[in-house]
């Protein structure tokens, strides 16, 4: 006899199911993990495509140890970032607030994004600041997109947070200022990382596909692809939220946790296919290998942030012998 108990569909861990306020995500929790020196807890990139490469296992324990294995990876774009703007918060009755916001004069271009200060303070008086004074110290970066493959020139601007204290905060601040940060200072081969990002968007779409419940009978009148009952309505008189109801389907803010970084490289020829990859082109700065998938479609920004659950048992990094540099177009 079938099992009478059915869980319902559509998770409320992802609700409420609209699209999301900007073209790539909000970063709302930061790891607590201790580092040796300041550095950013986080780095952009753009998403390029997928391809797959071999490498030798050197799991210790794994099945496949010593043997050569296939794996799927997801080519990430990240040319530098930049210092917007130095954050300063303090601790109010509610929490803590920002308490100052130190311009530094943007490269060409941010004016594509936002409206520019007229005048902006000299990073000689960051000298004169107290970092005790301060709850926390966080930085406003922006990225640059023009020497990328994607033929963009307007900016992405986003906050990221800092290790360590105060005062290692405000010192990285002040050496990198009008400076690049790279990926490589933030990130290393073989660790985990944490993605965020948008999906791709689906528009409206009905409850069939957006929440994936089955299909009435044939012969059922007044539609198939709907649900079966509505709920409840004569104690709240209502139809409630719960319910499988068409709507917007995907453009939604979604995280990925415990990615591994299989490589990190600077010659974009050791990835690029033969005639590039399909609705992107080919990656001409800095790149990232990331194991598996990446959600979002090609040409999206996501934010790549130090992993707030790490493992507690680092995954070995398998030594790479190929990279697929076949045509994704089928040529």
């Amino acid at each position: 006899m079938a099992n009478p108990r059915k869980p319902r569909k559509g998770s409320m861990g992802v609700w409420p199911r609209k699209r999301a306020k900007k073209m790539y995500a909000r970063v709302r929790g930061w790891t607590s993990q201790r580092f040796d020196k300041a550095l950013p807890l986080g780095f952009a990139g753009y998403k390029a495509g997928m391809t797959h490469v071999m490498g030798i296992d050197n799991g210790k324990t794994s099945l496949t140890k010593k043997l050569e294995i296939r794996l799927p990876v997801t080519v990430v774009e990240c040319p530098p970032i930049k210092i917007f703007s130095i954050r300063f918060y303090r601790k109010n009755s509610y929490g803590i607030e920002v308490a100052e916001d130190f311009l530094i004069k943007p490269s060409k271009g941010v004016e594509r994004k936002v409206t520019l200060a007229k005048e902006y303070k000299d990073a000689a008086s960051l000298g004169s600041k107290n970092p005790d004074e301060f709850e926390d110290i966080s930085i406003l970066v922006y990225t640059t997109p023009k020497p990328t493959g994607l033929g963009k020139k307007r900016p992405e601007l986003f906050e990221l947070k800092l290790s360590g204290s105060n005062k290692d905060k405000l010192e990285f601040a002040k050496t990198h200022i009008d400076k690049d940060i790279t990926v490589d200072q933030v990130f290393k081969e073989g660790q985990f990382v944490d993605v965020r990002g948008i999906t791709k968007g689906r528009g409206i779409q009905g409850p069939i596909r957006r929440f994936g419940i089955a299909l009435k009978k044939a012969k059922t009148e007044k539609g198939r692809r709907q649900p079966g009952s509505r709920g409840g309505w004569s104690e709240q008189q209502h139809v409630m939220y719960r319910t499988a109801y068409s709507g917007q389907t995907g453009f939604h803010q979604r995280a990925q946790y415990n990615l591994q970084i299989i490589k990190i490289g600077s010659q974009p020829s050791e990835i690029n296919p033969k005639d590039g990859f399909s609705h992107y082109g080919v990656v001409k700065t800095t790149y990232m290998l990331v194991k598996g998938s990446v959600i979002g479609p090609k040409k999206r920004m996501v934010i790549l942030t130090q992993p707030l659950r790490a493992p507690k048992k680092e995954a070995a990094l398998p030594t790479i012998t190929h990279v697929s540099l076949q045509s994704k177009q089928g040529r």
